[in-house]
């Protein structure tokens, strides 16, 4: 239950973080996705209690403009490599060399950006929620951004725009902050970036995700990464899968 976990938080800049800390022996990051929370990414779905009873330490934080953590209003500040620097601060603040790295859609983004670039504070990383999008586009369209802004969601028609405009309102984010996020973390890696991840790496989707892109396609482009499909799960669906849930568990049994 969520009432059972500690919430904390600590500053990196003028970014209040929220996270929590759970569990002993290996650390595994998560990071969850856009308009998501911990919450309702990690603590709801099962997987700080599959991860911990384990015997591991999970550590889920919210990034900054979702959840508990601050909100800004600047694009500018939500750049990929600034949320990737997050995590660095994360590690840095619980005294961690280095983690085991999760992050769903929008959180698989910023671990594959912080392998490339953080490589050595990385141990290995799971890629959930995304594929070869990470390489095709810069993210989620703008348009899911005026979506986010419009005054009802009854004027929002196209499924995907409605399906995230939808999400926010149940997840209770606030949706000026996820427009200014979305225009913000409009950065890609190209094939070149992605061949120089140097870390263990499983990437995971949902076999009737459409947001994604092909989670085959992306691996084949990683040195040595792994790819495994979630049945019959689309985005939404795929977080709190029993399959992907096991995946990950086996990977990091397997691990170096």
């Amino acid at each position: 239950m969520v009432s059972q976990i500690t919430p904390r938080s600590f500053t990196t800049g003028a970014v209040e973080i929220a996270y929590i800390d759970e569990g002993e022996g290996d650390a595994t990051v998560l990071i969850h996705g856009f308009a998501s929370n911990k919450e309702v990414n990690w603590v709801n779905p099962g997987w700080v209690a599959a991860l911990t009873r384990a015997g591991r330490r999970v550590i889920a934080l919210d990034t900054r403009g979702h959840g508990a953590s601050t909100k800004l209003y600047d694009p500018e500040l939500y750049h990929t490599a600034l949320m990737a620097g997050d995590i660095v601060a994360l590690l840095d603040h619980v005294g961690l060399d280095r983690a085991d790295v999760m992050g769903y859609s929008m959180g698989a983004r910023i671990t594959a950006f912080l392998a490339l670039s953080h490589g050595e504070r990385v141990r290995s990383a799971i890629l959930g929620g995304l594929g070869s999008r990470l390489v095709e586009s810069v993210g989620l369209p703008e348009s899911i951004a005026r979506a986010l802004e419009a005054a009802s969601v009854d004027s929002v028609t196209d499924p995907q725009q409605r399906m995230f405009r939808i999400f926010a309102d149940q997840t209770k984010s606030d949706r000026k902050a996820l427009a200014a996020c979305i225009r913000g973390s409009r950065e890609t890696l190209d094939r070149t970036d992605v061949a120089r991840i140097a870390v263990p790496v499983l990437v995971a989707v949902g076999t009737r995700d459409t947001v994604a892109g092909s989670g085959p396609a992306l691996a084949a482009l990683i040195p040595g990464a792994r790819a495994i499909d979630i049945p019959n799960r689309d985005h939404m669906l795929a977080v709190g899968d029993r399959t992907f849930k096991a995946a990950v568990e086996t990977f990091l049994a397997e691990r170096p």
